[in-house]
């Protein structure tokens, strides 16, 4: 939520001080909006053989159905070279693949040219990843493959272990308000009080922590949409007043109307709010149609796909409207005072964060399978 410039905020960068790199998929067709059309994709992959094979697969640089990978952590499929492989495709997972755009993804590292393990072996039901998105933020509880900014998930090891904090924070923090924050709240504030910048302010005033972190958190919960669904105060939630047809191709908006057009299908209310809803300069309904309506090139992989519009995306869609709406609500700013400065935070000794705070923890309790079944060693 980008708001006034506070100087000598301290940057998101030394707050959260270990990050990860976009991970970069190389090809489209291991992600789908349905998981259905990816087991059919992995069915038609494997009934080609040799240059066919290969050719469906789209090699690149980085990966060839020659390459031998290690198992993506927490994943159990196969190991050897896919110029080989038989059997069923590996269960698809759900990922953020786009803002707000929950889609599905095989999770093969044999498909992926960089698929940063170092993200799945912390990726659990307690983590949280935050993921830079033009001048704001995102969170998700789903292995983020967006193309955007740093990732930084909230625990550096599995089941909410180790805050991925500057040491120190927590104290200083403590110290500060008179009662210590967890990682959670830390987290929240930063939602709410991040800048354009991608600096934090951050504050002493424990009435001012308190409305900041309160405003985080609901747009943590709309962000992870868990446990309850959101709704629209007042009884209003968008319904569709006239069906979709088979599979719509344009979507166009009525502002007057607040209405919603896919073709001569039409979904009301639909508040402004949410049509101009945008991350990094894209409208996020836009982008998210788009994405399931944009055919793929023929006699590639990921040409295959629903011949129909599925009614789970319409209820996707219906509920994204709700999100939008929500989160359009909330303040743009958390305005802050008592700042605890990135100078004060120096002279406390809590930044510069030490480098190793940078990189992921090394030792993890479990083996991980490397190619062709052998254990890869960590």
């Amino acid at each position: 939520m980008p708001g006034v410039t506070y100087e000598d905020a301290p940057p998101l960068a030394d707050l959260m001080p270990w990050s990860v790199a976009p991970l970069r998929p190389g090809r489209a067709w291991p992600t789908a909006p349905d998981p259905a059309s990816l087991r059919a994709r992995w069915t038609a992959l494997l009934a080609a053989e040799g240059p066919e094979r290969e050719a469906l697969f789209e090699p690149t640089r980085s990966r060839t159905v020659h390459s031998a990978v290690a198992q993506l952590p927490g994943r159990s499929t196969g190991t050897e070279r896919l110029a080989r492989a038989s059997g069923p495709c590996p269960e698809p997972v759900r990922v953020l693949a786009a803002p707000f755009d929950e889609r599905w993804l095989i999770p093969d590292h044999r498909l992926l040219d960089l698929a940063r393990p170092e993200l799945w072996r912390v990726a659990d039901e307690r983590q949280v990843f935050v993921v830079e998105a033009g001048t704001g933020l995102l969170a998700t509880s789903l292995p983020p493959t967006l193309a955007a900014g740093r990732v930084r998930p909230l625990y550096r090891r599995p089941g909410g272990a180790e805050p991925n904090l500057a040491p120190g924070l927590l104290d200083e923090l403590a110290a500060r308000l008179g009662s210590r924050p967890t990682a959670a709240d830390v987290l929240a504030w930063t939602l709410a009080a991040v800048q354009a910048d991608l600096t934090v302010p951050l504050t002493g005033d424990p009435e001012v922590w308190a409305r900041g972190v309160a405003t985080g958190r609901r747009a943590l919960w709309l962000m992870l949409r868990d446990g309850e669904r959101p709704k629209l105060p007042g009884g209003r939630r968008p319904y569709v007043r006239a069906p979709l047809p088979p599979y719509p191709r344009t979507l166009r908006y009525d502002t007057d109307e607040e209405t919603l057009f896919l073709d001569e299908g039409r979904v009301s209310p639909v508040p402004r709010a949410a049509w101009e809803h945008e991350v990094a300069g894209v409208r996020t309904l836009e982008a998210w149609f788009t994405a399931r309506t944009t055919p793929g090139t023929p006699g590639t992989l990921a040409a295959i796909g629903p011949r129909t519009w599925p009614q789970s995306w319409t209820s996707e869609l219906l509920e994204l409207i709700t999100v939008l709406t929500l989160l359009a609500e909330l303040p743009e700013s958390v305005p802050v005072s008592d700042p605890l400065t990135a100078t004060a935070l120096r002279t406390a000794g809590v930044l510069p964060p030490a480098p190793p705070t940078r990189r992921p923890a090394s030792v993890l309790d479990h083996q991980e399978e490397g190619p062709e079944g052998q254990f890869a060693l960590l």
